[in-house]
């Protein structure tokens, strides 16, 4: 399917088979179903809820999870590939953070706090790395589900670079890596409630962007210039409907000659499977029946497991693996 902007409009206003209103943006319908208030203040609170769970795994107790997800940091499995991605957050994964055009080695995305903030839903410490790539996937994600409220100071507009090809590029992510992430995006959101024909176009239309290698440019969000948005780099990504790799030659070297090579391994088989949570179950699968109904005011959270695997001394933030960074 080729992506647009209009599959996003569709996949944040289109009307939900189990009730969401035609004329009501996915973000706006989940704030007042979890949270009772639509306000800007709500609607950043549904996007930690949600981000965060991508992140860690499920971590609320109120409203509590309609199905398990494992977290981008739990390794896993994808049509039998293991998949773990933690070493692009501890900053061993070489040189795979775009700075100023350089591939970079031993960021750490951990600085903020680790995974702290984010079990308390608070924010990582300001100025870190951490605190970048996470308000930038609050903000990024807002926008893809259509939050009305967003653009002020309480919630504000998407402030990273519009080229997500060159914020990972460096990353050299595989099918088997985008394909989990986007898996436990799904998998997040049906545990809050979310009907599942809202979590299947938006899945669609995040396969179509970013799981796909030499994407047409594309404005994300509408008022940024059209830019490159593919992730998926590999030659095991799918070619994109209206292909255009002009924008991507730049990059046709380092994927030729793999200087991330180890990148590849260490993000599909470093560690173990994960256990049973982790292995082969990074499905949208759970139910989402009932919609969501549960009041999160005052959301209460539990410790992750997620949080202290791979036995680190710092706690494990970890967040989108396809859209680590954003505009770091």
């Amino acid at each position: 399917m080729l992506f647009s902007i209009a599959t996003l409009a569709l996949a944040a206003t289109g009307a939900s088979a189990q009730g969401r209103p035609s004329n009501t943006s996915i973000c706006d319908y989940y704030t007042s179903a979890l949270l009772m208030n639509n306000t800007a203040e709500n609607q950043y609170t549904l996007l930690k809820l949600i981000v965060n769970t991508v992140a860690l795994g499920n971590y609320t107790t109120n409203p509590a999870p309609k199905n398990a997800v494992p977290g981008i940091l739990a390794p896993g499995t994808v049509n039998g590939t293991a998949v773990n991605l933690a070493p692009f957050f501890t900053g061993m994964s070489g040189p795979t953070t775009n700075r100023n055009g350089v591939a970079t080695a031993g960021v750490n995305f951990l600085d903020g706090g680790g995974a702290t903030p984010l079990l308390n839903n608070t924010l990582p410490t300001e100025g870190s790395n951490q605190y970048k790539l996470v308000t930038h996937l609050y903000q990024y994600f807002g926008y893809l589900l259509g939050c009305s409220m967003q653009g002020n100071d309480a919630f504000p507009a998407y402030q990273g670079n519009p080229s997500q090809y060159a914020v990972h590029k460096y990353m050299y992510l595989t099918t088997a890596q985008n394909t989990y992430f986007i898996q436990q995006v799904a998998l997040a959101a049906s545990s809050f409630g979310v009907a599942q024909s809202d979590i299947a176009v938006v899945g669609s239309a995040l396969n179509s962007l970013f799981n796909v290698r030499c994407g047409p440019n594309v404005s994300v969000p509408m008022s940024a210039a059209a830019a490159p948005q593919s992730i998926c780099i590999t030659p095991d990504c799918a070619l994109a409907a209206n292909a255009s790799c002009a924008a991507y030659a730049s990059n046709s070297t380092s994927a030729t000659q793999g200087p991330n090579s180890t990148v590849v391994n260490r993000g599909n088989s470093t560690g173990t499977s994960g256990g049973a949570a982790a292995s082969g179950s990074a499905r949208a699968s759970g139910s989402a029946a009932g919609g969501a109904s549960a009041s999160a005011s005052g959301s209460t959270v539990r410790t992750s497991s997620a949080a202290n695997l791979l036995g680190l001394s710092a706690p494990i933030l970890v967040g989108a693996a396809g859209l680590i960074a954003f505009a770091l």
